[in-house]
């Protein structure tokens, strides 16, 4: 069975769930402006206005253009391709009229980006379609169904994530291996990009700043690319790095410490630095299991930094993974006005998260991790081997 068969089945008992008749994608021109659920719904892009049709009863209906039509049908994923040439209107109104939905989701929400991807003008348009039958007041936001679909893994996406972790922590190792004091983060990342290349691999996210590189203190900290500013001895070091294997994504981070001349270890404040953040992670892991919020696992690791004598970090603890990096509506994070209703959402069984604490050592820079872990109904398992241990990096 196909991904696409998978996650069609799966939408059929995710609208019994939800009590909503119909689920409706509409899109065009998805090459230029596509909806972030299509890769679930359909093998490749669609041009003219295509309604992608599952209803609670099982019955999965795509009405496509005239030339859309065959790479539909070879997915073997729906029930039924209709074809058109003059317009759509017709025949989705001729399906409508014989199932009779009270309930039709559309692909619109104001607190999910990825149940967000249907544009205001093709609203517009499915209004008018749906007022001219006289359904246009049974529209709902399709976010229940769209999120469980993406955050729910199935073996077969859990799978590609694995692989997507193994190639990432098998480049970590090797470009462990090469730095040396008086590199340049610049210079590491072209190492790591290298090795993407040679995989035959694909980043996670923008190559720009993937990988990321930051090494001692005062650094942009996240989200930036690396610069020409060179690793020292004595420097913390840090790195952001995932890529992609059969369109799932891995996102880790690991933190190295560079020693000076004469030291066997690290000084206690980066040991302690680090140990606090493994504690933290620990803290997370053990509430995340289905029923759990959000909001409380980001609590549990901020206390543990914050009672150790640190700043807070001021991002969420996690978001979830999947076809992108941050992939997901429900997030470990606080109750701050940008992440709006998603701390509060509840841990279900096969999603997919970071979790990654942060701190800052002065002097010496950044200490982070970011592990990879899935939600099973006894707790949350790691995906990625997690860093217990500080690397230490000798010239």
């Amino acid at each position: 069975m196909s991904l696409i068969q998978e996650k069609l089945a799966q939408a059929v008992g995710l609208l019994k769930e939800f009590r909503i008749d119909c689920w409706i994608t509409f899109v065009r021109e998805t090459s230029m402006l596509t909806d972030p659920t299509l890769p679930f719904l359909a093998p490749s892009d669609l041009t003219w206005h295509s309604a992608l049709v599952v209803t609670a009863s099982g019955e999965r209906v795509a009405i496509v253009g005239k030339y859309d039509k065959q790479m539909l049908d070879e997915a073997k994923a729906y029930d039924e391709v209709i074809a058109y040439v003059e317009g759509f209107r017709k025949p989705l109104q001729e399906l409508l009229r014989r199932i009779k939905p009270a309930s039709i989701a559309l692909n619109y929400s104001t607190d999910s980006e990825i149940a967000d991807g249907l544009t205001h003008g093709m609203f517009l348009t499915m209004q008018e379609v749906l007022r001219e039958l006289g359904m246009h007041e049974r529209m709902v936001s399709a976010e229940p169904v769209i999120s469980a679909l993406r955050q729910r893994k199935t073996e077969t996406e859990l799978n590609a994530m694995r692989k997507a972790i193994a190639q990432t922590e098998e480049i970590f190792a090797l470009v462990a291996e090469h730095i040396r004091p008086g590199m340049t983060e610049a210079t590491i990342a072209d190492f790591m990009k290298r090795e993407v290349a040679r995989r035959g691999l694909t980043f996670a996210w923008n190559e720009a700043t993937c990988p990321a590189v930051f090494t001692g203190p005062d650094t942009a900290n996240a989200h930036y690319h690396p610069t020409e500013r060179r690793v020292e001895q004595g420097h913390i070091l840090n790195m952001d790095f995932g890529v992609k294997v059969d369109s799932y994504c891995s996102d880790l981070q690991r933190t190295f410490y560079v020693l000076r001349p004469g030291e066997t270890d690290a000084p206690v404040e980066v040991r302690k630095g680090f140990n606090t953040i493994t504690r933290s992670i620990e803290a997370a892991r053990a509430l995340m299991r289905p029923g759990a919020k959000g909001v409380d696992v980001d609590g549990a690791a901020r206390r543990v930094i914050v009672e150790a004598g640190y700043e807070e970090f001021p991002h969420g603890l996690g978001h979830q993974v999947g076809r992108f990096a941050h992939d997901g509506t429900a997030l470990l994070g606080p109750a701050w006005e940008k992440y709006g209703k998603k701390p509060f959402q509840v841990l279900e069984e096969g999603m997919v998260f970071t979790i990654e604490p942060r701190l800052t050592v002065p002097g010496y820079g950044v200490v982070t991790i970011e592990n990879m872990v899935v939600v099973r109904a006894s707790g949350a398992e790691y995906l990625s081997t997690p860093q217990t241990e500080l690397r230490l990096l000798r010239s």
